[in-house]
């Protein structure tokens, strides 16, 4: 059961990557591009631990975030070679508690059959303006595409601001489908400069056999 808990697995990609910072803008369009030497979600790779190139679009305005995200992936033996996530939500407050509320849909064009949405439940918190908490859910009754199973993902996360343009941060999470489950962590550094990102990021689970994945992103918003 496990194997096939990983294999389910590889089928999903980051589209939350592409809703970083969305609600803070209001009445905004934006745009990403990166280039990653390993594409990595809840722990396991995406493109069988090669380079991928990615990129996206985003629109906010006040509560409401609308979006889309691509990578290019390993075919996961199938006919898919690129993956395409879209995502919309509301992103409401109370008090010091930010939410984020929204649906986001995985998408594999030319393998159809692997399609498949999810529901998410985020809040965050800044204790300080240096340090923020998080916390997420992510449930879907068809993960894996056409004849998949209930799945539950909970994953706690941390960010801290050293300066302007270097932070730290890391998640820990659990991915349940059906009656299995895994635990996923991460660990990197970001740093900023002259408009570009680079993310240097380890990854590591608790299935067995898996290897640990290290991950290295230059990003630029346009």
């Amino acid at each position: 059961m496990m194997k096939k808990l990983l294999g389910l697995a590889l089928l999903a990609g980051a589209a939350t990557a592409g809703t970083s910072g969305v609600a803070a803008a209001e009445g905004t369009v934006t745009a990403n591009v990166a280039f990653t030497s390993n594409y990595v979600w809840r722990g396991i790779t995406q493109s069988d631990g090669e380079f991928a190139v990615q990129g996206g679009a985003d629109y906010a305005s006040d509560m409401f975030y609308v979006g889309t995200w691509a990578s290019s992936v390993d075919d996961f033996g199938a006919d898919a070679s690129a993956e395409l996530d879209v995502y919309a939500g509301i992103t409401p407050s109370l008090g010091p508690v930010s939410f984020d509320f929204g649906v986001l849909g995985y998408l594999y064009p030319g393998a159809d059959d692997l399609d498949f949405f999810e529901l998410k439940a985020a809040a965050s918190i800044s204790p300080t303006e240096a340090l923020s908490l998080g916390a997420a859910a992510y449930a879907s009754d068809e993960f894996g595409g056409d004849g998949g199973e209930e799945s539950l993902y909970l994953e706690a996360n941390a960010a801290f601001a050293l300066s302007e343009a270097f932070g730290i941060s890391g998640a820990i999470g659990n991915q349940e489908v059906d009656d299995d489950d895994y635990t996923t962590w991460n660990i990197g550094a970001s740093y900023a400069f002259h408009g570009f990102g680079f993310d240097l990021r380890y990854h590591e689970t608790d299935i067995d056999d898996a290897d640990e994945e290290i991950s290295f992103t230059i990003s630029r918003e346009l």
